[in-house]
């Protein structure tokens, strides 16, 4: 089941980002935020953003929103997308079902365009992305650097509305 994400949900959500900070390098950051930094990170987007959860069996098996992609005002009608799921729902379908509903609502907001910053290599997240429609635009080279690794980011880039001018 997809519904709104709520403040409820942080506890759970930390559960599932630290996953991804402590294991991964599809996250920058190196420290696992508390349920109050979370929170924090969380309310803005949650009052002001689109932000969906997928529960499963009574526990968060993904989450997914929308937040600010630059802080000028012309960038106000583009947004940046997050995804992650719990390892144990991963390749089930329940990213796509998410990032849907994502797009949905981001058309509904009249956002035109979606941003996801994705880092290299990260095949399973590339893939979702471009059965989307999503298109890569750049490709930055060893712009971070975790677990003694220099890592890659690529922008891919969704047009959500046809231009009017």
């Amino acid at each position: 089941m997809i519904r709104t994400m709520t403040l409820n949900d942080v506890s759970e959500i930390t559960r599932i980002y630290a996953h991804y900070v402590t294991h991964t390098v599809v996250t920058f950051d190196t420290k696992v935020p508390s349920e109050k930094e979370m929170c924090e990170r969380l309310q803005p987007i949650i009052r002001n953003c689109p932000a969906w959860v997928c529960v499963e069996e009574g526990k968060i098996a993904g989450y997914c929103y929308a937040h600010e992609w630059k802080t000028k005002k012309a960038y106000s009608a583009t947004a940046e997308t997050t995804i992650y799921l719990h390892p144990d729902y991963l390749r089930k379908g329940y990213g796509r079902i998410l990032m849907e509903q994502l797009i949905k609502d981001c058309r509904e907001r009249s956002y035109h365009t979606l941003v996801a910053c994705i880092t290299i290599p990260n095949e399973p997240s590339v893939k979702l992305h471009e059965k989307l429609g999503f298109k890569q635009v750049s490709h930055f080279h060893e712009v971070g650097r975790k677990f003694d690794k220099w890592l890659d980011v690529a922008d891919y880039e969704l047009i959500l509305m046809a231009q009017h001018g």
